[in-house]
């Protein structure tokens, strides 16, 4: 199986999660390709982020959705769609546990993959 990030940025962030503050978001978009079927997944960590070179990613933060499952290829119009669905399921993920990601405010570059 091949696994790709299509997308991954960090963010700040607000969220408690097991009574710790989380003050960082990973946000990313992956694609795993395997004998002809595809899977994309919309993933968030949040992580404390104590100071500007805190990215110490926490997974006991983690929350993801599978956005696609079946027979295909990745494509650049694909990835585009997902892309596109990515901050509306990353809120309602975060919306589950009393989490915010702060989209105005990125603390790295996307990186595109």
């Amino acid at each position: 199986m091949k696994t790709l990030d299509v997308y991954r940025q960090y963010f700040k962030a607000e969220c408690v999660f097991n009574d710790v503050p989380r003050r960082g978001a990973l946000v990313t978009l992956t694609a795993e390709s395997d004998a002809g079927m595809i899977k994309y997944q919309a993933g968030v960590s949040f992580f404390p982020h104590e100071d500007d070179g805190d990215y110490a990613v926490s997974y006991d933060a983690y929350f993801d959705r599978e956005l696609y499952y079946g027979k295909g290829r990745r494509s650049k119009k694909r990835d585009a769609e997902y892309l596109e669905l990515l901050r509306g399921v990353i809120d309602e993920e975060a919306e589950k546990i009393g989490g915010t990601v702060l989209w105005d405010e990125p603390l790295s570059e996307a990186q595109m993959g």
